[in-house]
């Protein structure tokens, strides 16, 4: 996958689906609609490549503004806030990242195996792609991320076991949100624990390989937490990743 995670052609698409909280821009004329949408993607393609940069916290809007080449006071008529673009900006990434979780999924009959596959994913991406996991920590456990993004899905995923006598938890609600926490600290751990590994490890492969095993453990404690037992649990999780589906961009990828 490129550097940036969500690419020009992707944010285009999914910039047509209104954003929750704010008036629809598709019932003004297509002229003025498409000025808005183009300016819209400015702003947010600005906003990642500063916070890559700079962290999320040094960044200001004056300088995504100059950035995008956008008026200072013309910020305010797409975003609230700081916080509200870089929530956008997570809301994408993670809608993104979420429907091709979905397309590898497609292909497998065990919802254990689908659960383990896309914690694998979660964490590898996390790793490679430390500014998606910033905002995955950041905004993870947000109402926002829980009610239409990730989370839902987690939780839709978790009734589809239960249903099929796959996993036995006693609150699916609860074991949601225990399992979205899980995953979030197992992130925030890797990627506090990454600089030093990467300094103290000179070979790529011999990195790659701990943090896929890191992935791997991850999605094991989360299997187990879903009733499955640690043996089992385990061999799951060492199963081989579904490849991307071939109709995919590179840029599909959720691991790159």
């Amino acid at each position: 996958m490129t550097n940036v995670p969500l690419s020009r052609t992707s944010r285009r698409r999914q910039a047509k689906t209104p954003v929750p909280g704010r008036e629809s821009i598709a019932t003004r004329s297509p002229r003025v609609a498409r000025r808005k949408l183009e300016t819209r993607l400015r702003l947010l393609d600005a906003a990642f490549a500063l916070v890559e940069e700079k962290g999320m916290d040094n960044v200001t809007i004056t300088e995504i503004t100059n950035a995008a080449d956008v008026g200072f006071g013309s910020f305010y008529n797409y975003f609230d806030s700081k916080e509200g673009i870089i929530a956008a900006l997570a809301d994408w990434l993670f809608e993104e990242f979420a429907s091709t979780l979905d397309r590898l999924a497609a292909g497998l009959s065990d919802p254990a195996e689908a659960i383990a596959m896309s914690v694998r994913h979660t964490v590898l991406r996390a790793y490679r792609k430390p500014v998606w996991g910033q905002l995955l920590i950041r905004e993870g456990l947000s109402t926002r991320v829980l009610i239409e993004g990730l989370g839902q899905r987690l939780l839709r995923d978790t009734k589809r076991g239960i249903s099929e006598r796959r996993f036995v938890v006693a609150d699916e609600l609860l074991c949601t949100f225990s399992v979205i926490g899980t995953v979030i600290a197992a992130i925030a751990a890797e990627l506090h624990l990454s600089g030093s590994s990467k300094r103290a490890v000179r070979s790529r492969k011999a990195l790659r390989s701990r943090h896929e095993k890191f992935a791997e453990s991850t999605a094991a404690i989360v299997l187990q937490a879903f009733g499955i037992k640690r043996s089992e649990a385990e061999t799951i999780a060492r199963r081989p990743l579904p490849a991307p589906p071939q109709a995919a961009s590179v840029s599909s990828d959720p691991a790159a």
